[in-house]
């Protein structure tokens, strides 16, 4: 049969996103062959096996919140998806993000463009909030806003092994392999090299390779402005008990959230320390004591007291434009479709992202949500299109 009749993919990246993105195929209807490249079949340094693995539908931009929704809507939903046995721990307690004095003209504003957009949001003044969350000190605290429903978090591998397992029974191959290079042809992507010396014929190339995806496609000669970025979670126990408390995204910049018997939470590094990861896994142990835990104390004053119990990093895939995902086909090659960059957003979005790039491929458009904004035109004329809640 020819590449006409059935088309090939290759998918550069078999983590949560290229999963996604193989699994929505074939829900979509394409029976050509799918293969997705997948360096590391452990996934043990992957983004979404270290990920905190959470979801929120408060962003600044429309197509995060609506992507956000969906893939909200489909963990609640996850047995009638992937089979009743499927779990993968999604617990919906929302995020609650605080904000100064100076910031509630502004954080208003983002409310009612979120409900906009069809999120389920609530605005809580300082007495709301120190009623509601005892033993956290609002002092400084001017607004704060929760996410009602389609907030909470989730087990990523457990989200992982679901949606790869499915593809897999429908078909999908998974290779083992680093990509080293592809080939081309006037203006297609016309096969992915692989580090053994095979290449991977295709009709689409979907690049979906998390925080390595800069370099694979700097090997096309594309400026795609994605890098790896270490952050660190913190696994700790605390006298402090408030199993309810949502994930709380403090105005200080530290995030934490209930986790089993204790929490987990973490901060971005200073700029200066925050440099491309480059392979570096070892977690930034000094964030710690220099950072996180004053700051944690300030807010929940019984937090002072804790016991470190472990430490992982794991790596972003930081947009440096712009902080949003790149989604869509380059301008040139038309046939490369980019699925990355999400700057810390990825595993939320995978299941919105891996219908969108099914869409493109299967009727040449965005059909559901209209990631359109994500696309590569910014990229092209670097004209960022800002997500402006960022942690």
């Amino acid at each position: 049969m020819s590449s006409a009749q059935s088309p090939r993919v290759v998918i550069v990246g078999g983590a949560i996103i290229g999963s996604f993105c193989a699994w929505s195929l074939r829900q979509a209807g394409f029976a050509g062959p799918i293969t997705v490249v997948e360096k590391d079949a452990s996934y043990q340094f992957s983004s979404t096996a270290l990920s905190a693995a959470s979801i929120r539908t408060q962003f600044g931009t429309a197509a995060n919140i609506r992507m956000s929704l969906y893939g909200a809507r489909m963990f609640r939903d996850i047995k009638a998806v992937f089979g009743d046995e499927a779990d993968i721990g999604y617990r919906e307690r929302g995020y609650l993000i605080l904000g100064g004095h100076d910031q509630v003209t502004q954080r208003l504003e983002a409310v009612r463009m979120q409900r906009s957009h069809g999120a389920d949001i609530r605005v809580l003044d300082p007495g709301e909030l120190a009623a509601r969350y005892p033993g956290v000190d609002f002092g400084d605290v001017g607004i704060g806003t929760l996410g009602v429903q389609h907030e909470g978090w989730f087990d990523a591998w457990s989200l992982l092994s679901e949606v790869r397992r499915a593809a897999r029974r429908l078909g999908v191959d998974y290779v083992e392999a680093t990509a080293s290079g592809f080939r081309t042809h006037g203006a297609r992507v016309t096969g992915v090299e692989l580090s053994n010396g095979e290449v991977l014929a295709c009709d689409f190339c979907v690049l979906a390779a998390g925080a390595l995806s800069g370099r694979l496609a700097a090997l096309l000669d594309i400026a795609l402005p994605v890098v790896p970025k270490k952050r660190t979670v913190f696994s700790f126990k605390t006298p402090f008990k408030a199993s309810e408390l949502p994930m709380l995204f403090d105005s200080s910049g530290i995030w934490v959230r209930p986790e089993g018997e204790g929490f987990i939470g973490g901060i971005q590094p200073p700029a200066e320390i925050d440099g491309d990861a480059d392979g570096d896994f070892e977690p930034h142990h000094d964030l710690m004591e220099s950072l996180f835990w004053p700051l944690l104390a300030k807010r929940i004053p019984a937090m002072e007291e804790l016991r470190l119990q472990r430490a992982w990093a794991g790596h972003y895939e930081v947009n440096t434009l712009d902080h949003n995902g790149v989604v869509g086909p380059h301008d040139e090659l038309g046939n490369l479709i980019f699925a990355t960059g999400f700057s810390g957003h990825g595993v939320m979005h995978a299941p919105a992202v891996g219908r969108g790039v099914a869409e493109l491929i299967t009727t040449g458009a965005f059909r559901s949500i209209d990631m359109s904004p994500l696309g590569w035109a910014r990229i092209r004329s670097a004209t960022p299109l800002f997500e402006s809640i960022v942690y």
